[in-house]
């Protein structure tokens, strides 16, 4: 659920992290076109909200939109000079909470994902310096080859360095006896949105 009211700390220059999300989900996947009901969804907001935010977007260039019927789908403005520019800056702050999930859905044996460090505190709203990396917490028992091969695609898209670790279920739920799973639930974490039609 996103805090309409909150400033974002992965990209200052916006007016709120929703943005960011909302911006990053239709530029890196600039084929698509998403329904504002569906976007909604995702990011755990209003579709009044997302209306206006895309509103907003329509009007500067940024983002484009077709009706069927009372259907409203929006879609990223490649045609905008200002595109390639901005997408990078997405790719660089708001990039893995749009590929991760991506990424990680085809890969059997994961329960949960999460990303957590100096990313997901800086997506939760806490100040400080650009993450260098992205470290992310696999539950489950997927393949460690098949988890390399996402770290490196997600090197690939997102330019800096991805960590993923892997955890069983068992471990996960019960971290008291391993202290790094203590800390890295004691601090922010991002859950990776994982697609219901999995392999």
């Amino acid at each position: 659920m996103h805090d309409v009211q909150a400033r974002s700390q992965l990209l200052p220059l916006l007016r709120s992290p929703l943005l960011g999300d909302l911006l990053a989900w239709l530029y890196l996947h600039p084929d698509a076109a998403f329904s504002s009901t569906d976007l909604a969804r995702r990011f755990g907001v209003s579709q009044s909200t997302i209306s206006r935010e895309a509103d907003r977007l329509t009007v500067a260039g940024l983002i484009d939109e077709t009706r069927r019927g009372n259907l409203r789908l929006l879609q990223a403005n490649l045609d905008s000079p200002l595109a390639p520019p901005l997408t990078e800056l997405l790719i660089q702050t708001y990039g893995p909470a749009a590929v991760l999930g991506d990424l990680l859905s085809p890969v059997r044996g994961i329960d949960e994902a999460y990303v957590y460090g100096s990313w997901a505190a800086r997506y939760a709203g806490e100040a400080g310096p650009p993450p260098r990396d992205v470290d992310v917490m696999v539950v489950g028992e997927a393949d460690e080859d098949d988890l390399f091969e996402v770290a490196r695609a997600a090197e690939r898209m997102l330019g800096r360095e991805v960590n993923v670790h892997r955890v069983s279920a068992k471990s996960w739920h019960a971290p008291g006896r391993d202290p790094f799973l203590t800390s890295v639930r004691a601090r922010p974490l991002f859950t990776i949105e994982l697609s219901r039609e999995r392999a």
